[in-house]
Formats: structure tokens, C-alpha cells, sequence
């Protein structure tokens, strides 16, 4: 069974991250999506990611997967690190760029709180990623993630933007 979670931190949830979004037949603001929602997962967690545009939901689900091992607020952006990746398809794309982000963790222990996507298509994506080391006296340290899944992976185009579901071995 999958159940939504609202995201831990309501700050975060309505923070600058998420852009207005206007209704252009009516010309007045619509109610924005969130960033992400947390999904409860049977021995899995997982998040939808929401973005205005492919950038943006890629930027998201990387916000998302970290907020489930972190608290982002606790994340400083001190080093950065460029990120590319290729993959077939853009499902296949999603899972390698958080994979990507997910080696880090586990090679460097290293955390990021913030990405900006400098290019990106249906099979490739150039970004750089915002963090630090771990430092457990400060960090809200969270669920341990161990890989992405393709599990009920699905990236779709909406008639506001994009969602993604992802679901991840903890």
C-alpha cells in the first residue's frame, strides 16, 4: 500500500523553492504543487516529484531523496560538485542522476541541500549539486538510502509541468 506523506518540514514545503503558478485562461494564481511528497512504502520509501519544467523536477527529486536522509535546512552548500549523466530514456535518466547523487553519500559521505540543472534533455542532464560532508553533530541524520529503484518508476508530463515516482531501498 502507498500512502502520501506531507514533507517533514512545513517551511520547507512552502519555502521560495516552490514558483507560482498562474492559471492562463483565468489569469490568477493557481495552488502550487509541492516540491515533492513523501510516499510510504512496504519496506521501501519513496517521493513524487513535481516541476514546472524537467529541470525543475529533476532539481525536486534530488531535493526529495535528500530529505529523506537529512533535514535539508541542516545542509550547508559550502562545495560543489558538477554532475553529468546519460541513460536511454528519461526514466532511465532520473534513476542514474539520483544514483549519481547517491554515490557521493556513500563514497564521500557527502550531503547536498541544493542543485541547479545547467542542461538537460530526455537522455542527458549537466548539473551541479550544493553540499557538504557529513558532520553528525549538526546534520539531522535520517533514513539510510541504499539505491534507487525502478519499482513503480514513472516520469510524466502534466499539463502544468512534470511528476515523478520513485521509490528507494532503505
Amino acid at each position: 500500500m502507498i500512502q502520501l506523506l506531507q514533507h517533514p518540514s512545513p517551511a520547507f514545503r512552502f519555502s521560495r523553492l516552490i514558483p507560482a503558478v498562474y492559471n492562463r485562461d483565468e489569469g490568477v494564481p493557481a495552488t502550487p504543487k509541492p516540491p515533492f511528497e513523501l510516499i510510504d512504502h512496504t519496506a521501501d520509501a519513496g517521493i513524487v516529484a513535481h516541476g514546472a519544467t524537467l529541470a525543475e523536477l529533476f532539481q525536486n527529486a534530488a531535493a526529495g531523496m535528500f530529505s529523506l536522509m537529512v533535514a535539508p535546512e541542516t545542509v550547508r552548500s559550502d562545495v560543489r560538485r558538477d554532475i553529468a549523466v546519460e541513460a536511454r530514456d528519461v526514466e532511465g535518466l532520473l534513476v542514474s542522476w539520483l544514483a549519481e547523487l547517491l554515490f557521493y553519500v556513500d563514497a564521500d559521505e557527502f550531503v547536498f541541500g541544493r542543485f541547479d540543472v545547467s542542461r538537460i534533455d530526455d537522455q542527458h542532464i549537466a548539473a551541479t549539486a550544493f553540499g557538504e560532508p557529513i558532520n553528525p553533530e549538526r546534520h539531522e541524520l535520517r533514513l539510510g538510502v541504499k539505491a534507487v529503484t525502478r519499482h513503480m518508476l514513472d516520469v510524466s508530463r502534466e499539463k502544468d509541468g512534470y511528476s515523478a515516482t520513485v521509490l528507494f531501498d532503505i
